[in-house]
């Protein structure tokens, strides 16, 4: 099986875009830095001045982040493992064969069941639901290939 990958975004954002998005980062992250050295003073006796500059810190990490393709959500089907990013926040991760109990297909979402007893659940979205099918044949081969055991459900409201 060759590797699969397969993008969660609800879109994906040109060269243009991601530049726009690094920029306003740097932007944001450039403003902070004035607003604390233009409000020394004032930091000292208000504290809540603080929380503007976390806030313009955080977006601008998140805008470099995004802009530099760190944040986009994906699954990656591989020979002996699963790598995925669920959330633009944080690292990927990545599941081998060995840990996989089971894994649940529904009709929007998966689920990965793992040995230790915990499990992951990727959400593919609804906006672009062109990419599932294709999800969902990469899951089946990559489980037959691995002789694992997977089970195509469907919710019940």
């Amino acid at each position: 099986m060759e590797n699969n990958y397969f993008s969660l975004e609800v879109n994906n954002n040109n060269k243009v875009i991601r530049i726009f998005q690094i920029v306003f980062g740097i932007i944001c992250a450039a403003l902070a830095f004035v607003w604390l050295i233009m409000n020394r003073d004032s930091l000292k006796s208000n504290s809540t001045l603080w929380f503007s500059i976390i806030f313009l810190l955080g977006f601008a990490w998140y805008q470099i982040n995004s802009g530099l393709g760190k944040g986009d959500k994906y699954l990656q089907i591989d020979k002996a493992s699963l790598r995925f990013k669920k959330n633009s926040l944080f690292p990927a991760r990545e599941v081998s064969t060995t840990e996989i109990e089971k894994i649940e297909v529904f009709p929007l979402s998966m689920i990965i069941l793992l040995r230790s007893g915990k499990k992951d659940i990727i959400r593919f979205g609804t906006t672009y639901t062109d990419i599932i099918e294709p999800i969902k044949k990469g899951i089946e081969t990559f489980c037959s290939e691995n002789n694992l055991k997977l089970e195509f459900r469907n919710e019940e409201i």
